[in-house]
Protein backbone atom coordinates (compact mmCIF):
# COMPACT_ATOMS: atom_id res chain seq x y z
CA UNK A 1 0.00 0.00 0.00
CA UNK A 2 1.62 2.97 -0.89
CA UNK A 3 0.50 6.82 0.20
CA UNK A 4 2.73 8.53 -1.77
CA UNK A 5 0.62 10.42 -4.12
CA UNK A 6 -1.24 13.55 -3.15
CA UNK A 7 -3.83 13.29 -0.75
CA UNK A 8 -7.37 13.12 -3.07
CA UNK A 9 -9.56 15.97 -2.46
CA UNK A 10 -13.48 14.95 -1.78
CA UNK A 11 -14.78 18.27 -1.49
CA UNK A 12 -19.12 18.13 0.24
CA UNK A 13 -21.67 19.94 -0.63
CA UNK A 14 -24.82 20.06 2.30
CA UNK A 15 -27.75 22.10 1.70
CA UNK A 16 -29.14 21.27 4.72
CA UNK A 17 -30.38 24.43 7.26
CA UNK A 18 -31.34 22.68 10.44
CA UNK A 19 -29.36 21.96 13.34
CA UNK A 20 -28.12 19.25 13.23
CA UNK A 21 -29.22 18.47 9.84
CA UNK A 22 -30.09 15.25 8.19
CA UNK A 23 -28.79 16.03 5.51
CA UNK A 24 -25.47 17.17 6.57
CA UNK A 25 -25.05 13.90 8.29
CA UNK A 26 -26.15 11.75 5.08
CA UNK A 27 -23.12 13.63 3.39
CA UNK A 28 -20.68 12.80 6.30
CA UNK A 29 -21.48 8.83 6.22
CA UNK A 30 -20.62 9.26 2.33
CA UNK A 31 -17.81 11.12 2.81
CA UNK A 32 -16.54 8.72 5.33
CA UNK A 33 -16.99 5.31 3.55
CA UNK A 34 -15.26 7.22 0.24
CA UNK A 35 -12.34 7.98 2.63
CA UNK A 36 -12.25 4.87 4.09
CA UNK A 37 -12.22 3.04 0.56
CA UNK A 38 -9.45 5.55 -0.77
CA UNK A 39 -7.18 5.17 2.08
CA UNK A 40 -7.88 0.99 1.46
CA UNK A 41 -6.83 1.45 -2.33
CA UNK A 42 -3.52 3.12 -1.16
CA UNK A 43 -4.80 7.34 -1.18
CA UNK A 44 -4.73 9.69 1.74
CA UNK A 45 -7.60 12.15 1.46
CA UNK A 46 -8.55 15.61 2.45
CA UNK A 47 -12.48 16.32 2.65
CA UNK A 48 -13.38 20.16 2.82
CA UNK A 49 -16.83 20.45 3.72
CA UNK A 50 -18.92 23.54 2.20
CA UNK A 51 -22.25 24.26 4.33
CA UNK A 52 -24.46 26.46 2.25
CA UNK A 53 -26.85 27.50 4.77
CA UNK A 54 -24.27 30.13 6.53
CA UNK A 55 -23.55 31.40 3.03
CA UNK A 56 -26.96 31.89 1.77
CA UNK A 57 -26.94 35.39 1.70
CA UNK A 58 -23.91 35.81 -0.41
CA UNK A 59 -25.04 32.82 -2.83
CA UNK A 60 -27.92 35.15 -3.23
CA UNK A 61 -25.72 38.78 -3.92
CA UNK A 62 -23.88 36.50 -6.10
CA UNK A 63 -26.73 35.54 -7.97
CA UNK A 64 -28.20 39.02 -8.52
CA UNK A 65 -24.87 40.51 -9.11
CA UNK A 66 -23.31 37.93 -11.21
CA UNK A 67 -19.95 39.03 -9.09
CA UNK A 68 -18.85 36.19 -6.60
CA UNK A 69 -18.78 37.10 -2.54
CA UNK A 70 -15.51 36.15 -1.11
CA UNK A 71 -17.57 33.18 0.63
CA UNK A 72 -18.72 31.97 -2.47
CA UNK A 73 -15.31 32.70 -4.34
CA UNK A 74 -13.80 30.25 -1.99
CA UNK A 75 -16.67 27.71 -2.54
CA UNK A 76 -16.37 27.67 -6.12
CA UNK A 77 -12.30 26.96 -5.56
CA UNK A 78 -12.83 24.33 -3.78
CA UNK A 79 -15.08 22.76 -6.27
CA UNK A 80 -12.45 23.36 -8.55
CA UNK A 81 -9.99 21.73 -7.27
CA UNK A 82 -11.37 18.64 -6.06
CA UNK A 83 -11.40 15.13 -7.39
CA UNK A 84 -14.61 14.11 -6.77
CA UNK A 85 -18.01 16.03 -4.75
CA UNK A 86 -20.44 15.02 -2.86
CA UNK A 87 -23.39 16.57 -3.42
CA UNK A 88 -26.39 16.48 -0.41
CA UNK A 89 -29.65 18.48 -0.09
CA UNK A 90 -32.72 18.01 1.65
CA UNK A 91 -36.24 18.16 -0.41
CA UNK A 92 -38.65 21.03 -0.33
CA UNK A 93 -42.02 20.96 -2.26
CA UNK A 94 -40.75 17.38 -4.05
CA UNK A 95 -37.86 19.15 -5.50
CA UNK A 96 -34.29 19.71 -4.52
CA UNK A 97 -33.48 23.02 -2.22
CA UNK A 98 -33.43 26.94 -4.02
CA UNK A 99 -30.57 27.12 -1.52
CA UNK A 100 -29.25 23.96 -3.19
CA UNK A 101 -30.09 25.27 -6.97
CA UNK A 102 -29.04 28.75 -6.27
CA UNK A 103 -25.41 27.89 -5.74
CA UNK A 104 -25.60 25.56 -8.85
CA UNK A 105 -26.73 28.90 -10.78
CA UNK A 106 -23.87 30.85 -9.81
CA UNK A 107 -20.99 27.67 -11.03
CA UNK A 108 -19.26 27.87 -14.31
CA UNK A 109 -20.82 25.55 -16.93
CA UNK A 110 -17.59 24.10 -17.36
CA UNK A 111 -16.26 24.40 -13.93
CA UNK A 112 -17.00 20.59 -13.17
CA UNK A 113 -16.41 18.25 -16.40
CA UNK A 114 -15.97 15.02 -16.01
CA UNK A 115 -15.99 15.49 -11.93
CA UNK A 116 -16.83 12.19 -10.34
CA UNK A 117 -20.14 13.37 -8.10
CA UNK A 118 -22.23 11.13 -5.25
CA UNK A 119 -25.38 12.52 -5.46
CA UNK A 120 -27.70 12.59 -2.25
CA UNK A 121 -30.78 14.23 -0.93
CA UNK A 122 -33.14 13.57 2.48
CA UNK A 123 -37.07 13.90 2.94
CA UNK A 124 -39.92 13.21 5.52
CA UNK A 125 -41.19 11.50 3.04
CA UNK A 126 -40.33 7.96 1.06
CA UNK A 127 -42.28 9.66 -1.48
CA UNK A 128 -39.73 12.10 -2.58
CA UNK A 129 -37.10 8.75 -2.79
CA UNK A 130 -36.20 9.35 -6.81
CA UNK A 131 -35.44 13.50 -6.02
CA UNK A 132 -32.20 12.35 -6.06
CA UNK A 133 -32.12 10.81 -9.60
CA UNK A 134 -35.04 12.79 -11.45
CA UNK A 135 -33.51 16.28 -9.93
CA UNK A 136 -29.68 16.03 -9.12
CA UNK A 137 -28.81 13.80 -11.62
CA UNK A 138 -29.96 15.80 -14.97
CA UNK A 139 -28.89 19.00 -13.10
CA UNK A 140 -25.47 17.88 -13.12
CA UNK A 141 -26.01 15.99 -16.18
CA UNK A 142 -26.22 19.65 -17.50
CA UNK A 143 -22.72 20.49 -15.94
CA UNK A 144 -21.21 17.62 -17.81
CA UNK A 145 -19.83 15.72 -14.54
CA UNK A 146 -19.96 12.20 -13.64
CA UNK A 147 -22.50 11.06 -10.95
CA UNK A 148 -21.86 7.61 -10.14
CA UNK A 149 -24.80 5.07 -10.56
CA UNK A 150 -26.32 4.63 -7.18
CA UNK A 151 -27.83 7.74 -5.62
CA UNK A 152 -28.51 7.96 -1.76
CA UNK A 153 -31.69 8.78 0.09
CA UNK A 154 -32.97 8.95 3.24
CA UNK A 155 -36.26 9.41 5.16
CA UNK A 156 -36.49 9.27 8.80
CA UNK A 157 -37.34 5.43 8.67
CA UNK A 158 -34.28 4.93 6.58
CA UNK A 159 -31.83 5.58 9.31
CA UNK A 160 -31.67 2.66 11.29
CA UNK A 161 -32.11 0.71 8.38
CA UNK A 162 -29.05 -1.81 7.14
CA UNK A 163 -29.99 -1.20 3.47
CA UNK A 164 -29.03 2.60 4.18
CA UNK A 165 -25.51 1.57 4.97
CA UNK A 166 -25.76 -1.08 2.42
CA UNK A 167 -26.50 1.77 -0.16
CA UNK A 168 -23.76 4.02 0.89
CA UNK A 169 -20.99 1.55 0.72
CA UNK A 170 -22.13 1.00 -2.52
CA UNK A 171 -22.15 4.53 -3.78
CA UNK A 172 -19.09 5.32 -2.06
CA UNK A 173 -17.12 2.43 -3.81
CA UNK A 174 -18.49 3.73 -7.25
CA UNK A 175 -17.10 7.32 -6.39
CA UNK A 176 -14.00 6.08 -5.01
CA UNK A 177 -13.06 3.78 -8.35
CA UNK A 178 -13.45 7.06 -9.92
CA UNK A 179 -11.09 8.51 -8.49
CA UNK A 180 -8.58 6.21 -8.39
CA UNK A 181 -8.86 5.56 -11.91
CA UNK A 182 -8.40 9.31 -12.67
CA UNK A 183 -10.71 9.09 -15.26
CA UNK A 184 -12.65 12.13 -14.86
CA UNK A 185 -9.18 14.06 -14.95
CA UNK A 186 -8.45 12.16 -18.19
CA UNK A 187 -11.72 12.89 -19.53
CA UNK A 188 -11.32 16.84 -18.87
CA UNK A 189 -7.75 17.06 -19.75
CA UNK A 190 -8.05 15.28 -23.01
CA UNK A 191 -11.23 16.93 -24.48
CA UNK A 192 -10.52 20.17 -22.86
CA UNK A 193 -10.03 22.64 -25.81
CA UNK A 194 -12.93 20.87 -27.34
CA UNK A 195 -15.40 22.41 -24.78
CA UNK A 196 -16.95 25.81 -25.13
CA UNK A 197 -16.06 27.49 -22.12
CA UNK A 198 -17.22 30.39 -20.52
CA UNK A 199 -15.02 33.27 -21.00
CA UNK A 200 -12.97 34.53 -17.62
CA UNK A 201 -14.76 31.57 -16.08
CA UNK A 202 -13.99 29.71 -12.60
CA UNK A 203 -12.74 26.50 -14.35
CA UNK A 204 -9.42 25.46 -12.72
CA UNK A 205 -8.42 25.57 -16.62
CA UNK A 206 -10.05 28.38 -18.07
CA UNK A 207 -8.63 28.98 -21.22
CA UNK A 208 -9.40 33.03 -21.01
CA UNK A 209 -9.67 35.84 -18.91
CA UNK A 210 -9.97 40.18 -19.22
CA UNK A 211 -5.87 39.74 -18.98
CA UNK A 212 -6.52 38.19 -22.78
CA UNK A 213 -8.41 41.51 -24.14
CA UNK A 214 -6.16 43.23 -25.80
CA UNK A 215 -7.61 47.09 -25.16
CA UNK A 216 -4.93 48.63 -27.91
CA UNK A 217 -6.44 46.42 -30.85
CA UNK A 218 -7.97 48.53 -33.68
CA UNK A 219 -11.32 47.30 -32.97
CA UNK A 220 -10.92 48.14 -29.37
CA UNK A 221 -10.21 51.77 -30.40
CA UNK A 222 -12.86 52.00 -32.19
CA UNK A 223 -15.24 50.62 -29.55
CA UNK A 224 -13.73 53.56 -27.62
CA UNK A 225 -14.79 55.87 -30.31
CA UNK A 226 -11.23 56.77 -31.16
CA UNK A 227 -9.99 57.03 -35.18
Amino acid sequence: MSFGEAPAQITVISAGTSEPSTTRLLADRAAHAVVTRLRDSGRNTTVHVIELAPIAAEVARTLVSGLPAAAVQEAIGHLGAADAVIASTPVYKAGISGLFKSFVDVLDNDLLIAKPVLLAATAGSARHAMVADDHLRPLFAFLRAMPVPTALFAAPEDWGAADLSKRVDRAAGELAALVVSGVGREIADGGWSGYQHTFGGNATRAQRTAADVDLDSDLMRLARGES
